[in-house]
């Protein structure tokens, strides 16, 4: 599709040319046949530029074919830029572009037509020197890439965060091939599926004893098509090893494939048919840094030995890197452990100082990118702890006294306490209610804090804060707090949605005494190499305030302490709340890591108990 929009591109300007060379001269002269010659080789009408030069109508005819062959070029445009006459003899300078396909850069070039009067007509003085300046006889253009092999993602260590993957290359060596490479290459379109004549380009523009890769292949696939690849003559098979087999997260660091005819047909991007590409993940997200593009040189070479002989112009292609990540691998471990233990259920975990994603991972249906990092959960009595902060700067005591009934109703809202009844009435405190996660304890307390105070600790913990990763998230939303029952819902966290990974920054904020907005790539800094190489807009970071700070890790120490989120070395600070439909959180920290896990039908501070100790045990 990209070369055949660039084929039309050509056609227009080829109109916009033809009026540029004819509109000067009006009468027989040397530039009659520059310009014919010329639009004819851009039009690829080859009888029309051949009849205007000395030479083999039909020799002629097949060096400009051979030209756009041999250059795999989607198009030629030219500009005349002088013609100076000195008797029956002329010379024309011209301007050249030649568009190398595959997202290459245009091939600019000068190029001079010398003429002579022959019969009283001009006619181009026929040489390869007509084509460029240094093609001499017995000589031909070729096209020289070298692909770079994929970088990995890695983790904050630089550890590469997938193992190598043996990928099966099908392709060519020209000269082997010699006269059968049109019909090997025919036989690899029928049973593969890509475009014969774009295979066929790329045999014949590169040098003749170089493997050209034409196909790539999975394990699975090879294995399916090994018998007919074997069957075509020419046609060689390599291993290559690539780093494509993801490691935990998988799903974060994302899986790659060899590209399809369809998919090359739909991206029409820098890649080349059999090139791998990511298909899910950072692997997607970064996938123009991880290849990068393509060193490409076009050259000469001689016809009889097939040798290099000028290097006429190359470019380096842009360098391909390693994204790294956040990801700890101990960590991680210690979280894919944890959630191993349930059928469904997302554990994130952030350093609490940074905001950098240690680690994510899912159990059962919940999905690393689309659930963990960018899920829309109800938050339930999770939220109490954002809710609280209002309610303490507002004057709340944790030490007031509340009463925890099995139902209450607020401003016409009814609420129902879920959790095991212990008769509470008013011998619990705020801070005992709050650990508990007490629902009709926190809603009764809507009238102790105004909506605009509410909506503002919701954002200064990021709460529908506008922050940019590289990969989908969903930093949280709160509706308009208009009465009393939607106040109250806030604080029970009803009318509020959450990821998993908003909440541990949450649990982070209070943790570190400053909210920070996330991060899972530190190197290269834009997903988009033609970005400023400067990070995107991330929001501030909010300072907690420090009065509130001390009150509230003392609360989530006393929502942590005595269940099962206590686990491993050091104290474990945080609340296990509900959210409906069996479904729990845990929000905390232990030591400088913040987590939230949001399990189905399973104690969430089950889960962080399992992840702590993980942690005490690992390297």
């Amino acid at each position: 599709m990209r070369r055949a929009r660039r084929t039309l591109a050509a056609t227009v300007t080829l109109a916009v040319a033809s009026m540029t060379l004819t509109g000067c001269f009006e009468e027989s002269s040397p530039h009659d046949a520059v310009r014919d010659f010329l639009v004819g080789w851009q039009s690829e009408d080859y009888d029309l530029a051949a009849q205007r030069t000395d030479g083999d109508v039909a020799k002629v005819r097949e060096a400009l074919a051979d030209a756009k062959v041999e250059l795999d070029a989607a198009s030629f445009r030219f500009k005349i830029t002088s013609v100076s006459v000195t008797g029956d003899q002329s010379k024309a300078g011209f301007h050249a572009e030649v568009d190398l396909g595959e997202n290459n850069p245009l091939w600019e070039y000068d190029g001079v037509l010398p003429l002579h009067l022959v019969d009283g007509s001009w006619k181009v003085r026929w040489s390869p020197s007509v084509l460029h300046p240094q093609l001499k006889e017995g000589q031909r253009f070729a096209v020289d890439t070298n692909p770079t092999p994929r970088q990995p993602v890695v983790d904050r260590a630089g550890d590469a965060l997938q193992s190598n993957q043996v990928l099966y290359v099908a392709g060519v060596y020209p000269a082997k091939v010699g006269d059968q490479a049109e019909a090997a290459v025919a036989k690899l379109a029928e049973v593969t599926g890509y475009a014969q004549d774009r295979l066929l380009s790329r045999v014949r523009s590169s040098p003749p004893d170089k493997f050209v890769p034409l196909v790539t292949f999975g394990r699975s696939r090879y294995q399916s098509m090994q018998a007919k690849l074997g069957a075509i003559a020419g046609i060689e098979t390599q291993p290559q090893e690539q780093p494509v087999n993801p490691d935990a997260p998988r799903q974060i660091v994302g899986t790659v494939s060899a590209l399809t005819p369809e998919t090359e047909q739909e991206l029409g991007g820098p890649q080349k048919a059999g090139d791998s590409l990511g298909k899910s993940g950072l692997q997607q997200a970064y996938q123009d840094y991880l290849t990068g593009s393509t060193e490409t040189r076009v050259i000469t070479l001689d016809l009889k030995t097939g040798k290099e002989v000028a290097n006429l112009k190359e470019w380096p292609g842009r360098q391909n890197v390693s994204v790294k990540t956040t990801i700890d691998r101990g960590i991680q471990a210690a979280a894919e452990q944890a959630v191993s233990e349930t059928e469904t259920s997302a554990l994130v975990a952030v350093q609490r100082d940074t905001g950098e994603i240690l680690a994510v991972s899912t159990k059962g249906d919940l999905h690393q990118e689309r659930d963990a990092l960018a899920g829309k959960f109800p938050a339930g009595t999770a939220f109490s702890i954002v809710a609280a902060d209002a309610l303490l700067k507002a004057g709340m005591s944790p030490k007031q006294r509340l009463a925890c009934p099995q139902e209450r109703t607020v401003g016409g809202a009814k609420f129902v306490h879920l959790g095991q009844s212990t008769g509470i009435t008013t011998s619990a405190s705020f801070q005992e209610n709050f650990a508990r996660g007490c629902v009709t304890a926190l809603a009764s307390l809507a009238r102790r804090v105004n909506a605009d105070d509410l909506t503002k600790s919701a954002k200064a913990f990021g709460v529908g804060q506008p922050w940019r990763l590289p990969l989908k998230s969903f930093s949280g939303a709160l509706p308009a707090l208009s009465s009393d029952a939607e106040k109250a819902k806030a604080i029970a966290g009803q009318n509020v949605e959450v990821s998993p990974l908003s909440m541990a920054l949450v649990a982070a904020a209070v943790a570190s005494g400053t909210w920070h907005a996330p991060v899972l790539v530190t190197e290269p800094k834009s997903p988009d190499p033609s970005a400023e190489a400067t990070p995107a807009a991330q929001p501030a970071p909010v300072p907690v305030d420090p009065k509130v700070r001390s009150l509230l890790t003392t609360m989530m120490r006393a929502g942590a302490a005595g269940t099962p989120a206590q686990g491993g070395k050091g104290k474990v600070y945080g609340v296990t709340a509900t959210a409906g439909d069996q479904q729990t959180w845990f929000v905390g920290w232990q030591g400088d890591v913040a987590i939230a896990v949001l399990a189905k039908s399973y104690n969430a501070g089950a889960v962080a108990g399992s992840f702590f100790a993980g942690l005490g045990s690992r390297p």
